[in-house]
């Protein structure tokens, strides 16, 4: 994979952990703000064990990117590796958006699209052309549209213990 990727995105470690848990925290309370109270809950991740732990673990993984504001600082995390196990295994080569998050501050507009465009770039440095992606089904359906609006196409839904999910998919040209 890339070992150059472009300023302002690096590896993740562990001791970005508190930094993750805040950027999740701030996005469950917008999601609170909206209505969406069905995509991650309504309790911060900050304060629960087992999120806690998720996010330990993601941020220690070889695909696991942070975006950085230098006013702001985390703004953004992207998570790359295997296709999560509640969706169906891929049928050829490809690289999975385990996680997306992007901050709501007004500095940080873009993130989300540069840190896909940065997964493309990594799967084509890993010779596959092909990503899948599985986001929250619910709600207004706002963010399928916006996976959407980024070149990628509705694969299946799945239902996960009550969550509403949607699997996408984008083939790069």
């Amino acid at each position: 994979m890339n070992t150059t990727p472009p300023a302002g995105i690096r590896r993740a470690t562990p001791a970005d952990v508190p930094e993750v848990l805040r950027l999740f925290d701030e996005i469950i309370a917008w999601f609170v703000s909206i209505g969406n109270e069905g995509q991650w809950g309504v309790e911060p991740w900050s304060t629960q064990e087992r999120q806690i732990a998720r996010v330990t673990e993601a941020c220690a993984l070889p695909g696991a990117w942070i975006s950085e504001h230098p006013d702001v600082g985390v703004i953004g995390v992207l998570v790359l590796g295997d296709a999560m196990d509640y969706v169906p295994a891929a049928e050829e080569p490809e690289l999975y958006v385990r996680l997306l998050l992007a901050s709501r501050d007004p500095r940080a507009r873009g993130t989300g699209r540069r840190l896909l465009a940065f997964a493309d770039d990594e799967a084509r440095a890993a010779g596959v052309d092909r990503l899948r992606v599985d986001c929250y089904g619910g709600g207004t359906g706002a963010l399928v549209e916006f996976y959407e609006s980024c070149g990628y196409e509705r694969i299946s839904t799945f239902d996960e213990d009550g969550w509403p999910g949607q699997l996408l998919g984008r083939r790069l040209g």
